[in-house]
């Protein structure tokens, strides 16, 4: 292992993080982070599609270069992708670079890819001995020495490179092109700009993670007009998921369904400018982290390293003897975890937020407390 003094002099930096939105943008302190550490320094990220869609918004990164790895779970299965993706590492020339991993996940598949671009200095978390693989190896502790919230951990990280700021709020930049599409879009539905709403996200691309439709409906019904009118978001996919929980909550409650027809800018907007978000744990939680806006997480158990950060928030769920289990689907079949979140917790929660109005904390939760309202 080798001190931050080495790291001094390094200018281009190659960032990797391979999974979804909500993982990039919970690195985007450490990003942060290492942009500040060295004057002049150009940082490159490799995402996968999904995280490559956050490039405009990301103002400490320069370039984003797109890849499904074939370590990470995706659809995609193209041969020629590692060639291509090389060539482009190589002809970057990048002084360093760092690997930013869950602690499930091995960096060796990415730091091979570094060796063999002849990338100079590589920094990664590593549970196995890397050896040549990783110059800068930081012995992988999680879980069993300690967990930590992943923002926390890739914190942590580049701490070993000498990248430290204090600065540590997630990071997106929304835009005023995408905020004015959003206006017409709710303009069209007959929600207007002095007119208060905030914002619910009823999917999960892991079913383990969704809180029950029934439930959500019972939720916007019990909240009826108290909380204005109430956004539904979702991917396309998602538009049959929100279009059987307005119709569950037809005449009780103000819904403008907007599943499907948003941009991530256009969403991100929308968070932004709303009272509040409530949703399963999601990338959506983490964009309301980066915007400042208060969070009612229903928390599926499946891990304790992601909830809200540095943002006002509620985390609800039911504890049970099967928590962290990493599933994306429920091994005991029943989902306990959020299925036993009475909706009137949920109704409860939402209200004593808005209610609340003390400022943002703007300090960070603790290494290994997950903070929690248990039902």
């Amino acid at each position: 292992m080798n001190s931050a003094s080495n790291w001094q002099q390094v200018r281009k930096i190659l960032c990797i993080r391979l999974d979804n939105v909500g993982d990039v943008l919970m690195t985007t302190p450490a990003i942060h982070a290492l942009k500040q550490a060295g004057p002049g320094r150009h940082i490159s990220l490799l995402a996968s599609p999904a995280g490559a869609a956050l490039a405009a918004y990301l103002p400490d990164v320069d370039e984003v270069i797109a890849y499904d790895a074939p370590w990470v779970k995706n659809d995609s299965d193209d041969p020629e992708a590692e060639a291509r993706v090389l060539r482009t590492l190589r002809e970057a020339k990048f002084d360093a670079a760092v690997i930013f991993t869950v602690y499930s996940q091995s960096p060796l598949p990415a730091a091979l890819m570094c060796r063999l671009a002849g990338i100079p200095r590589v920094l990664a978390h590593c549970r196995e001995n890397p050896y040549r693989l990783l110059s800068d190896w930081q012995p992988e502790t999680e879980p069993h020495q300690r967990t930590r919230h992943e923002t926390r951990r890739q914190l942590d990280l580049v701490e070993v490179a000498g990248a430290v700021s204090d600065e540590q709020k997630l990071v997106f930049a929304t835009r005023d092109s995408d905020r004015q599409s959003l206006r017409e879009k709710l303009d069209a539905r007959g929600l207007g700009p002095t007119d208060a709403w905030i914002v619910s996200h009823c999917g999960a691309t892991a079913a383990s993670r969704r809180y029950p439709p029934g439930h959500f409906a019972q939720v916007l019904r019990m909240l009826g007009g108290r909380a204005g009118t109430v956004v539904l978001t979702g991917s396309a996919s998602e538009k049959a998921l929100t279009a059987e929980i307005s119709t569950m909550c037809k005449d009780s409650a103000p819904i403008v369904d907007l599943a499907g027809t948003l941009s991530l800018g256009e969403l991100a907007c929308l968070i932004e400018d709303a009272a509040l978000l409530l949703s399963n744990n999601s990338g959506p939680v983490h964009l309301a982290a980066a915007l400042g806006t208060p969070v009612v997480d229903l928390y599926a158990l499946t891990n304790p390293q992601h909830t809200p950060w540095m943002v006002r928030h509620r985390v609800l769920y039911h504890d049970v003897p099967c928590k962290y289990c990493y599933r994306s689907v429920c091994p005991e079949g029943h989902n306990d975890c959020l299925r036993k979140v009475a909706p009137a917790t949920v109704c409860e929660a939402v209200l004593e937020l808005l209610a609340e109005s003390t400022p943002n904390t703007t300090e960070p939760p603790g290494r290994s407390e997950l903070e929690k309202t248990a039902c």
